[in-house]
């Protein structure tokens, strides 16, 4: 499959990079489980600069973007970016602070079923 280049504006560099320096604990927690391509072999960027956005966790392979819903977001601004990015050809998955801490193995059985939906729209022909 050919790797898609994704725009993003060049200027979110820096913010990104301030970003990965400053995590919040609820980055620290889900990070552990997707980093060293733990999460099925996949590989995962953190604060990743996508469109005039910065993904808090992205997948280039499955086109998967994981957002984790905080103090620093605002309602209105993730229908939007979360339309922009889905306009694009992207998966979004969005998880509340609450669900990371509390219910860590299902939201991990989430992030699993949705890597068996996109591997297997991907190659219809093999089996999982």
């Amino acid at each position: 499959m050919k790797r898609i280049i994704i725009p993003y504006n060049p200027e979110l560099v820096e913010i990104a990079r301030k970003r990965r320096n400053k995590s919040s604990k609820t980055e620290i927690k889900l990070w552990y489980f997707l980093k060293d391509k733990r999460m099925k072999g996949y590989e995962f960027h953190r604060q990743k600069p996508l469109l005039n956005y910065i993904a808090d966790f992205f997948c280039h392979e499955l086109l998967l973007v994981i957002e984790l819903e905080g103090n620093s977001h605002f309602p209105n601004k993730d229908i939007s970016q979360e339309k922009d990015f889905e306009n694009i050809g992207l998966t979004v998955l969005r998880f509340s602070r609450e669900a990371i801490f509390k219910e860590t193995n299902k939201v991990l059985e989430i992030i699993e079923n949705t890597i068996l939906e996109i591997e297997n729209k991907n190659n219809p022909k093999k089996k999982k």
